[in-house]
């Protein structure tokens, strides 16, 4: 039997917090579930996995969305980050925490032919 995927998109950025902890928790959950479990990253959304920016965000009693992104790594999330959309907001290749892949416009629709779902954020 084949592993189920999903898939999730993440375009919303640092200047929205309450909407970034979510495809993590749900990824890192799916991966519990026995999930194939796949964020990207579009737009402003690759702001998120931009080193030093998670840090900085805490919202009420949860933990520092550093913290959620590290659990949801170690548990086998994949992060995917949209190469052109980089190239739009001006941020270099080095720029990504560890984890986070840097992968062309192709790679999106791949994994979107290939998801048992996919969910925008």
């Amino acid at each position: 039997m084949t592993k189920k995927k999903i898939l999730y998109i993440q375009t919303s950025g640092i200047d929205t917090p309450e909407r970034l902890y979510a495809p993590f928790i749900l990824g890192t959950t799916a991966v519990a579930m026995g999930i194939d479990a796949t964020i990207y990253f579009l737009i402003k959304g690759v702001t998120v996995v931009k080193k030093g920016e998670a840090e900085k965000i805490k919202l009420g009693d949860f933990p520092s969305l550093k913290e959620v992104i590290d659990q949801a790594v170690k548990a086998g999330v994949k992060l995917r980050v949209c190469e052109r959309s980089c190239q739009l907001l001006g941020i270099g290749r080095g720029d990504f925490i560890e984890g986070a892949k840097i992968v062309g416009a192709a790679t999106l629709n791949d994994l979107v032919l290939d998801a048992d779902a996919v969910i925008c954020f």
